[in-house]
């Protein structure tokens, strides 16, 4: 991964944001003079979790907010929670407009929205980026003013009910901009900002590597083992304690949108699966080799004896120690992710990322 910090980029929405941590402006709002001030008026299209709770943050922090869904029953859901109010002919245009619907639809709204003139700049929350790029390009769309997103925050439940203003506070926001103009790139990071995300800009096809493996891969590793459960198995639930409630957790998102995601990233999620493949299968074959010259506990004076000598790298013991091993080692990344505002990181001028302290 090569991502750095950006000093001195040109684009006003791409650097360092150090007035995020300057104290809040009225009312709980950002700091007079940051680029989240820009943003006054928002259109949100989809009113699903994310895009609901895209508008819950902005309505928190102040901003107007027209809602669009053609789920009638969604948009009027949301509406009642206090999301916005129902984009109407007489809408003024928005400052930017954020299309919150599943990836494969999301060049054919932009399209659609942009023609409208339905704002000044425009983003998504689909979880791929790389193929919708392509896609909007071929579309015809403006991508001047398409500012691809992807906030890292969501919840295994669907549907606005889940929504939830404070979803996105402290998460990474992952912004794409390779061919946004600057303006764009600045209405968009304030959005992401005035909903609490932390913004990330990075190449769309570096997100879609990325998210293959911290999200896709996951989602899928965590269906097969609950699968497990939906038919044959299904008694020794009654023992499951919070270790598999919490390895599945995951797989109960909605199949039809996940289906998509997955289609979406086919590549990089296809890799990232290949390898957990071949170390399950690996200890699988360390577990029957085990099961094959162990027939039954060892002996009591061999379990004492000393001076014996570690088993070789291909004994099942040696196999499946380096994989726990290993998962040890990764889970304690993942625990205390290291911190890009302090971590070294090579120079890397196409791609940045925009942390919340100076660099």
């Amino acid at each position: 991964m090569t991502i750095a910090t950006v000093a001195g980029s040109t684009a006003p929405g791409l650097r360092p944001l150090r007035d995020t941590e300057a104290a809040a402006g009225p009312a709980g709002g950002p700091p007079a003079g940051t680029a989240a001030t820009a943003v006054r008026r928002v259109t949100v299209i989809g009113t699903g979790v994310i895009g609901t709770s895209v508008a819950l943050g902005l309505r928190r922090a102040g901003v107007d907010v027209a809602l669009a869904d053609r789920d009638a029953a969604s948009l009027a859901q949301a509406e009642l929670m206090g999301a916005g109010t129902v984009l109407g002919p007489e809408t003024p245009p928005a400052d930017v407009v954020v299309i919150a619907t599943p990836p494969s639809t999301v060049p054919a709204v932009l399209r659609d929205a942009q023609r409208r003139g339905l704002g000044a700049a425009y983003t998504d929350v689909a979880s791929t980026k790389a193929g919708i790029v392509a896609a909007a390009r071929r579309a015809g769309c403006d991508l001047a003013t398409y500012v691809p997103g992807h906030p890292m925050a969501g919840r295994e439940i669907s549907g606005p009910a889940a929504g939830r203003a404070g979803l996105f506070e402290g998460r990474p926001w992952a912004l794409c901009p390779a061919g946004a103009s600057p303006a764009a790139v600045a209405l968009v990071t304030g959005l992401v900002l005035l909903c609490g995300g932390v913004p990330r800009a990075v190449a769309a096809a570096e997100h879609d590597r990325m998210v293959a493996a911290v999200s896709h891969a996951p989602h899928v590793v965590a269906a097969a083992l609950a699968a497990r459960f939906a038919e044959d198995g299904a008694d020794a639930l009654v023992l499951a304690g919070q270790g598999l409630r919490d390895t599945t957790r995951i797989a109960a998102g909605p199949p039809e949108l996940w289906s998509d995601i997955l289609r979406q990233n086919a590549g990089p999620v296809a890799a990232v699966l290949e390898a957990v493949a071949a170390d399950l299968a690996a200890a699988a074959a360390a577990l029957r080799a085990a099961e094959a010259r162990t027939p039954g506990p060892r002996p009591a004076a061999e379990a004492g004896r000393t001076g014996a000598s570690a088993p070789g790298a291909g004994h099942p013991a040696a196999v499946l120690a380096g994989l726990l091993s290993r998962g040890n080692l990764g889970r304690a990344r993942i625990a205390t992710p290291a911190d890009p505002d302090t971590a070294p990181v090579p120079a890397a001028p196409a791609q940045a990322w925009v942390g919340r302290r100076a660099a």
